[in-house]
Order: structure tokens, then C-alpha cells, then sequence
């Protein structure tokens, strides 16, 4: 758990911005800061020195990609700042260079709004180092690869642990997800890196990036 971590509130709907803010401080968040643009949103990270940012991508004035231009700014200026990226879509391309540049980011479509404890689970993840991906994102990723593309070669176990790995699960959180043992996971995701042709590291971050950065890859 995070209890009394400060967080900043970027969406320009007021209703899905009380939504977050009441889940949140629901959950013992110390909501410091909200924000309807990009404008709003750098200037109450500046003055509140948040340690999280919740932001839509679309954000005013044109509805594109001012939330994600935000987040890109206080990741320059800010890098301790933990990031939570909220979409209403698959935003597969203007996600992927954000969540392969750093710790502390993450990527959830909106309707896991919905689910208070999806949300509090990915700032908690978020707020510890980690890395945080909506299964939505993996899937579009993984169906994006050709058909020759080593993903091909992973098994349907092993798809189901390289989405929970992507997530940003470490080998115990994905047992128990799953139901199987962590030495079962633990051979599966050697597996899932040797078809990948990625390098094995303990780092679960690192390892989150190296798939990343392959899924991503064009």
C-alpha cells in the first residue's frame, strides 16, 4: 500500500476526474492538484511536487495527444514523478516510446476505472518502481506482429505469462494470477525470453522494457 501519497489529477470530464479522485482518496491518496489541460496540469506539478500523476492522453485544446505531451514534459522536468497514463483507446503508438522510457509509468484504458482496486492497484505498482500495462495495450501489441514474428512461437501459457509479465508482474504475482506454481512460472518466462531472443535479468523492470521495446518494435 502507498497511504498519504500525493497525486495530481489531469481529465478534462469532471465527472470522470471526481470519479478518480474519490477512488483514490478512498484508498488514502492525498489528492494535492486537478487539471483539465496540460497547461493546468504542469503547473500543479510544479507547485504541489505530487509523487504521481494521473493523465488523460486527450486532453484540450485539440483532444490528441496534449496528456501525453504533458507527461513527456514532467518526465523531463520531474523524473521522480510516477506517471498514470488513462486512455479511452488502444493507443498502441503514442504509448509504447512513453512506457519504454523510464520506471515509475504505466497505461491503463479508461473503463478500469470502473474498477477501483485495477486503479490503486497500478499507482501502488507505479509509486514502488514498476511498470504497468493494460492487457488491452499487450493484446493490440501482440496482434499487431506479423505472422513470422517469433511471438508465433510462444505457447498459449506462455502468451498468458508474457501479458502478465508486460503488466508488470513479478514471477509470484504471476503464479498466483494464474494459478501455478512459481517454479512453472519461472521456467516459462526463461522460455518466453530464449524465443524472444531477450537477455534473462533478475530486474523485473528491465524486463518489462525488453518486452516492451520487442512488442513495440516495427
Amino acid at each position: 500500500m502507498s497511504p498519504g501519497k500525493r497525486v495530481v489529477v489531469a481529465d478534462d470530464d469532471v465527472l470522470v476526474r471526481e470519479g478518480i479522485v474519490s477512488v483514490l482518496s478512498g484508498a488514502g491518496y492525498q489528492v494535492v492538484g486537478q487539471a483539465r489541460d496540460g497547461d493546468e496540469l504542469g503547473a500543479a506539478v510544479r507547485e504541489q511536487a505530487p509523487d504521481l500523476a494521473v493523465i488523460d492522453i486527450r486532453m484540450p485544446p485539440t483532444q490528441t495527444w496534449e496528456g501525453l505531451d504533458a507527461a513527456h514534459a514532467i518526465r523531463a522536468e520531474a523524473p521522480e514523478v510516477g506517471i498514470l497514463l488513462l486512455s479511452a483507446y488502444v493507443e498502441v503508438e503514442t504509448a509504447i516510446d512513453l512506457l519504454e522510457g523510464g520506471q515509475r509509468i504505466g497505461y491503463l484504458l479508461k473503463d478500469r476505472i470502473l474498477k477501483a482496486a485495477d486503479v490503486v492497484d497500478a499507482l501502488e505498482r507505479i509509486a514502488d518502481g514498476g511498470s504497468v500495462v493494460d492487457p488491452g495495450l499487450v493484446q493490440a501489441l501482440v496482434s499487431q506482429r506479423r505472422r513470422d514474428d517469433p511471438l508465433g512461437e510462444l505457447t498459449p501459457r506462455e502468451r498468458e505469462v508474457l501479458a502478465q509479465m508486460a503488466e508488470g508482474r513479478s514471477n509470484s504475482g504471476i503464479a498466483g494470477r494464474l494459478f501455478i506454481t512459481e517454479g512453472a512460472v519461472e521456467k516459462h518466462v526463461r522460455s518466453i525470453l530464449s524465443k524472444l531472443d531477450l537477455p534473462t535479468t533478475e530486474d523485473s523492470h528491465r524486463r518489462v522494457l525488453a518486452v516492451l521495446t520487442f512488442l513495440g518494435a516495427r
